[in-house]
């Protein structure tokens, strides 16, 4: 463990974007059909719910994610984002899913980081151990987090010293408002 790993490394689900993209080109076909066999203005009011429903699909299969650097950790569980540096980790291990137990005594589990996996197992081929994709990113966090506890103290705030923050991804909010609104003008509009 004396090597600390170089670099910012984000964890999320491998197969969200794919599936983003997926209902995001049946998105489209299904608006262009609306054009193409109604009008524009029939496309205008079926497209907020079609939005609503790409907006959930990136909400719960992309957005959740892990962000990892030397001082510390960026946590987005769906619309909920917890940033922390490595000496407000009290305990880190891996469930269902990579868990910090931070210093104020609150959990939490990383919804678009690694999961668990298999044991290791030997290869057919080679005989070699192979140790899941999981347990290599686990190794990899926790030297990041035991490195930084072997660095000096800094100011308060800062680096691996940063204090616990909480927020919410207002981008993502905002479109779901501008969605919620616009699907309430087609239901106005339609009765």
């Amino acid at each position: 463990m004396d090597q600390m790993p170089v670099g910012a490394r984000t964890y999320r689900a491998p197969t969200g974007i794919a599936v983003l993209v997926v209902c995001a080109v049946l998105a489209v076909f299904l608006l262009g059909d609306a054009v193409v066999r109604g009008s524009w203005a029939q496309m205008l009011l079926y497209a907020p719910w079609v939005l609503l429903v790409l907006w959930l699909i990136y909400a719960i299969s992309v957005v959740s994610m892990v962000r990892v650097d030397e001082e510390g950790a960026n946590v987005q569980n769906v619309l909920r984002r917890t940033a922390f540096g490595w000496r407000r980790v009290a305990e880190l291990d891996l469930r269902w899913q990579l868990d910090f137990t931070l210093d104020d005594g609150k959990k939490l589990a990383c919804w678009g980081g690694p999961g668990r996996a298999q044991s290791p197992r030997l290869s057919r081929r080679s005989g070699e151990l192979k140790v899941p994709q999981s347990l290599q990113a686990l190794t990899e966090v926790r030297t990041r987090w035991e490195n930084a506890a072997e660095q000096p103290v800094r100011t308060a705030g800062e680096g691996v010293d940063a204090p616990i923050r909480r927020s919410w991804d207002w981008p993502a909010i905002g479109a779901l408002v501008v969605i919620v609104a616009w699907a309430a003008i087609a239901v106005a509009v339609t009765r």
